[in-house]
């Protein structure tokens, strides 16, 4: 099979049904191929406990989405191709793939991320853009999510000096709509990043997804402004999660647009005055994007015997192990004395069949429990 007709079938897969960023790792290191993985998704599914055939990317709808990239002049790269943000390759799940528009080099540089409110004050959008412009003077990308106030405030103090841009839609979509002529501009003189199709509108469920690029792409995160619930918190615990360095502007505690930030200065984030700060903590956070650009992204071997049907008592010492309560992967292997492979083609079948939900964190919680597959 030629590149091109791998990077297509890589495409289908990651389109397809209940097919999310670990199954899709696991897919490839079970079969050792995109296209064998994809054929496999029907019988993977069934044996799984699903009733009615899953829904696959057909090669016109791939074709379609290869041919809007292309339009738009967009690039679409997967996770283990050479321009492949080199932090983001490490996280765990690697997003299979990112489109993007602009110029992707900037993010091999020193990048950081600041987030904040969108009805941002005065005083916290000023901060934002003054943070924003010290770091662009010193080579540092600035990485935000095109949202209104703390994010806006960021990339147009920054659009000459190094911006990303990561949006929860489709590279071609314009969302704030007040913000089309910035997202232009970005594209023109940074970079915007999406893992959504073209044509995607963005929803509620899309931004938590771009929040991870957000933190991932990045060596720390900064937080300007945020309420106690808000976006900009998940993507420090996103950021915490991929082990990066959360950072918090401190703000006044009657202005609840403060509150997020100052609690997560109470748990340790780096209090954050000035630039000088942030870059107080840049040889560090050079040390880590140095690190990862050598290893880039490392190719797990290929998971043994990956045509082997497990045996009723192997599924069924998985199954029990699972319910509403979300458990990790490494708790099943504890318990079973399973194989990983066993274990993960278990699960594969599950999520694809749309009984196996995964959370952030690596949780894995079973709903409804399936009925276990009898012996042929």
């Amino acid at each position: 099979m030629s590149d091109m007709q791998e990077r297509r079938a890589r495409l289908a897969l990651i389109r397809s049904e209940n097919v999310g960023p670990v199954t899709f790792h696991d897919l490839l290191k079970y079969y050792g191929s995109a296209k064998e993985a994809y054929d496999a998704l029907p019988d993977l599914a069934a044996r799984g406990g699903r009733k009615r055939p899953i829904k696959r990317a057909s090669k016109r709808e791939v074709d379609a989405e290869w041919a809007r990239i292309e339009k738009l002049g967009a690039t679409l790269t997967f996770f283990d191709e050479p321009d492949f943000p080199p932090l983001l390759a490490q996280t765990d799940p690697t997003p299979p793939l990112i489109i993007s528009k602009g110029d992707l080099s900037l993010l091999s540089r020193s990048c950081v991320a600041m987030v904040g409110a969108r009805n941002a004050s005065a005083a916290g959008r000023r901060m934002a853009a003054d943070l924003a412009t010290g770091l662009g003077k010193n080579n540092v990308t600035v990485v935000s999510g095109l949202a209104r106030g703390i994010d806006t405030a960021c990339h147009q103090a920054s659009l000459d000096t190094g911006t990303c841009a990561v949006i929860a839609g489709g590279i071609d979509n314009y969302y704030p709509p007040e913000n089309q002529a910035l997202q232009d501009a970005i594209i023109e003189r940074g970079v915007l990043i999406s893992e959504m199709p073209p044509g995607t509108k963005p929803q509620g469920r899309h931004f938590p997804r771009r929040n991870r690029l957000i933190s991932g792409i990045s060596a720390g995160v900064v937080v300007v402004e945020a309420a106690l619930r808000s976006g900009s918190l998940i993507t420090a615990r996103y950021a915490l999660e991929q082990n990066r360095d959360v950072m918090a502007v401190p703000g006044s505690p009657l202005d609840p647009r403060a509150k997020g930030n100052n609690d997560l200065l109470r748990q340790g984030a780096v209090f954050i005055e000035t630039v000088d700060d942030i870059l107080a903590a840049l040889p560090t956070l050079n040390a880590l994007q140095e690190n990862h650009r050598s290893q880039h992204y490392r190719e797990e071997p290929s998971m043994p015997n990956h045509k082997a049907d497990p045996t009723h008592s192997e599924r069924t010492a998985i199954l029990e192990c699972l319910g509403p309560v979300p458990i990790h992967r490494d708790e099943i292997v504890q318990h079973t004395s399973l194989p990983l492979s066993t274990i993960s083609i278990v699960l594969i079948e599950l999520e694809l069949s749309g009984h196996l939900h995964r959370e952030a964190g690596g949780g894995i919680a079973l709903i409804p429990a399936p009925a276990i597959q009898s012996e042929v």
